[in-house]
C-alpha cells in the first residue's frame, strides 16, 4: 500500500488504531508515520571532527475535540503499542465511540518538487569527503588571513505517511541536505569569525562548482570585511535591507503574527486586520510551498494538505492568515497547507515554508540613492520577536553606512530595534530584485524546530531605532 509496508504498517493496522483514537467521540483524528535517516559529516582544518549517522521511526497519534487536542507517540510500530497510544490521545474526548473509516483513498494529485538523481543513502563517505576537503582548501587559500577552517555536511532523508478518519492517506518523500562553512581569520592580533551556509531538498547534484564557489567567496568576504567595520551612527534612521537573507525580519517580525493560531486565540496584533490596509499598495507577501528543491517547500503539509502559494498580503491588504486543520474549521475557511511539525513526537501547528515579498516598482540602485544618511542591512544573524505586540529586535552581523545615498563603509554588531506591523507599514520603497536565500534556516516556535526558507526584494522602510556606537 506504501512505503511503510516493510515496518508492518497496514491498512488494518491503521484501521483499528484510528478506532481506538475515536473510541471516545472525538471529532477527528490522523496518524503521522515517519522514518527518517540522518548522516552527519564535519572538518576542522581538513580534519574528520565529527562522522555521525541517526535513525528515527514512529508515529503520532492526535484527537481533536473542538479546538482541544489529544496527543500521543511512540516509537514501537506494533499494534499493542499504537492503541495504547491511540486511546491515551482519545482521553481529550468525553463521548460516543465514533466509526473509523472502512477504505482509505491514497493521494495521487501531489506534486514532485525535489526529485533527486540519487538517494544520499546511495552516496558513500568517500564522495562527501572530497567535496568538504575541498572547501576546506579553498578557503585557506582565499585569504592569507585565514586561521581556522570549519566545514560541515548534513543530508536527510525523511518518509511521511498520513491517515486520518476521512480515510485519507498521504505519503511523501522528503530529503534534505545543509552545507555550512565558518571561517575564522586574523590580522593585526585581532580576530573575526562569520561563515555562509547553503541548504535544499535535494542530493549531492546540488552542490554545483558554481554553489561550492559562492559558499567559499561569501564565507571569506563577510569574514574579511569585519577588520574594515566600524560602529553603526545610533538613533532613528531609514534602513535599506538587502535582497535575500534580510527576509528573516520579515519571516519573525510579521510572518509569525499571521499564523492563524496566534490569531485565533487573539495574541496576535493582527488578529482583526482581515480584509484592512496593513502596507503600502506596491507590497505583497506570500508563503510558498511550491519552490523547486527549496529548504521550505514540501509537497502536502503533515495534516496531508495539499501545499501551495497562500497570499498573506495582497496590494497593502491583509487577506487570510496561515491556516492549519484546526484554525481552517475556526475561520471557516479550507486549510491553506501550513500544518506543520518538527517530528512524529508533535502535533501539528501553523507554520511558514518559505515567505517573502513579491517585486516592487523600484530599483535597488533608486532606493540607495534615496537615502541620505541611513543604514544599508546585509546579513542578519538572530533576533527576538515578542508575537502579541510585534515588538522586535534583530541583530545585523554584516551592513554599511548609507551617506548621501551611496553605501560608503561597513558597520558591524549593528542592533535594529523596532515593531512588525508599523515596519510594514512604513515599508515606502520595494525594488524589483528579489531574492530567496538558499541558507540552512529554522524556524522555532511552541518548542518545535522545521525548515523553512526567506526572501526579500531590496526594500527601504522609513524609519528603525539602530542601536551602535557610532555618531
Amino acid at each position: 500500500m506504501t512505503s511503510f509496508d516493510r515496518f508492518g504498517v497496514t491498512e488494518r493496522l491503521i484501521r483499528e488504531t484510528l478506532a481506538a483514537a475515536l473510541s471516545r467521540g472525538g471529532d477527528f483524528a490522523d496518524l503521522f508515520f515517519e522514518h527518517a535517516v540522518g548522516s552527519d559529516l564535519g572538518l576542522e582544518d581538513g580534519a574528520v571532527n565529527r562522522a555521525y549517522a541517526s535513525v528515527s521511526l514512529g508515529v503520532g497519534v492526535r484527537v481533536l475535540k473542538g479546538d482541544q487536542t489529544g496527543y500521543g507517540y511512540t516509537e514501537d510500530l506494533s499494534l499493542p503499542a499504537m492503541l495504547e497510544c491511540a486511546r491515551t490521545a482519545a482521553a481529550i474526548a468525553d463521548g460516543p465511540a465514533r466509526d473509523a473509516p472502512l477504505a482509505f483513498h491514497v493521494r495521487r494529485d501531489l506534486p514532485s518538487r525535489y526529485p533527486l538523481e540519487r538517494a544520499w543513502d546511495q552516496v558513500p563517505p568517500e564522495e562527501r569527503l572530497p567535496l568538504l576537503a575541498g572547501l576546506n582548501e579553498r578557503a585557506f587559500a582565499a585569504d592569507a588571513r585565514v586561521r581556522k577552517v570549519n566545514v560541515h555536511l548534513r543530508s536527510e532523508a525523511t518518509s511521511v505517511l498520513v491517515a486520518d478518519s476521512t480515510g485519507r492517506l498521504a505519503e511523501d518523500s522528503q530529503p534534505m541536505t545543509v552545507l555550512s562553512l565558518s571561517v575564522l581569520a586574523e590580522q593585526g592580533g585581532r580576530r573575526e569569525q562569520n561563515g555562509y551556509n547553503v541548504a535544499g531538498r535535494a542530493g549531492l547534484e546540488f552542490y554545483t562548482p558554481e554553489r561550492l564557489g559562492r559558499v567559499v567567496r561569501e564565507a571569506v568576504a563577510r569574514t574579511a570585511v569585519l577588520f574594515e567595520a566600524g560602529a553603526p551612527p545610533a538613533g532613528e534612521l531609514p534602513v535599506v535591507l538587502a535582497a535575500g537573507s534580510s527576509g528573516i525580519l520579515l519571516h519573525e517580525a510579521i510572518g509569525h503574527g499571521m499564523e492563524a493560531d496566534f490569531n485565533r486565540k487573539g495574541t496576535s496584533i493582527y488578529a482583526d486586520k482581515i480584509g484592512k490596509v496593513v502596507a503600502r499598495p506596491f507590497v505583497n507577501i506570500v508563503d510558498d510551498a511550491t519552490g523547486a528543491g527549496a529548504r521550505g517547500s514540501i509537497n502536502v503539509d503533515d495534516e496531508g494538505n495539499a501545499a501551495g502559494v497562500t497570499h498573506l498580503v495582497r496590494d497593502g491588504v491583509l487577506a487570510t492568515y496561515l491556516h492549519d486543520a484546526i484554525s481552517a474549521r475556526h475561520y471557516g475557511v479550507s486549510p491553506t497547507g501550513n500544518g506543520r511539525r518538527e517530528s512524529y513526537r508533535h502535533p501539528p501547528l501553523p507554520r511558514m515554508r518559505s515567505t517573502y515579498m513579491l517585486p516592487g516598482p523600484h530599483r535597488k540602485e533608486e532606493i540607495i540613492a534615496s537615502v541620505k544618511r541611513g543604514l544599508y542591512c546585509q546579513n542578519f544573524s538572530n533576533g527576538q520577536v515578542n508575537i502579541g505586540a510585534g515588538d522586535f529586535t534583530f541583530y545585523v552581523k554584516n551592513g554599511w553606512l548609507i551617506e548621501d545615498g551611496k553605501l560608503t563603509r561597513p558597520v558591524k554588531d549593528v542592533n535594529i530595534i523596532g515593531n512588525g506591523p508599523k515596519a510594514l507599514e512604513q515599508v515606502d520603497m520595494v525594488a524589483d530584485d528579489l531574492e530567496i536565500d538558499e541558507g540552512g534556516w529554522t524556524c522555532g516556535k511552541d518548542g518545535q524546530s522545521v525548515p523553512v526558507s526567506q526572501g526579500l526584494p531590496t526594500v527601504r522602510v522609513a524609519s528603525l531605532t539602530v542601536g551602535g556606537r557610532g555618531r
